[in-house]
């Protein structure tokens, strides 16, 4: 029941990172800390469709 989601960075809002993320056991939209080889910091990255 796992669904693919794409994480988008908030500085260049590129979308960099593709995970899966289970529906059924989260409802909020996932955030995480991750680096973007775009603005070559760790920036805030959220979840997009």
């Amino acid at each position: 029941m796992a669904d693919q989601i794409g994480l988008q960075c908030t500085g260049c809002k590129r979308r960099n990172y593709v995970t899966e993320v289970n529906k059924k056991k989260q409802q909020k939209k996932l955030e995480k800390k991750k680096f973007c080889k775009w603005c070559k910091t760790h920036t805030l990255h959220k979840e997009t469709k």
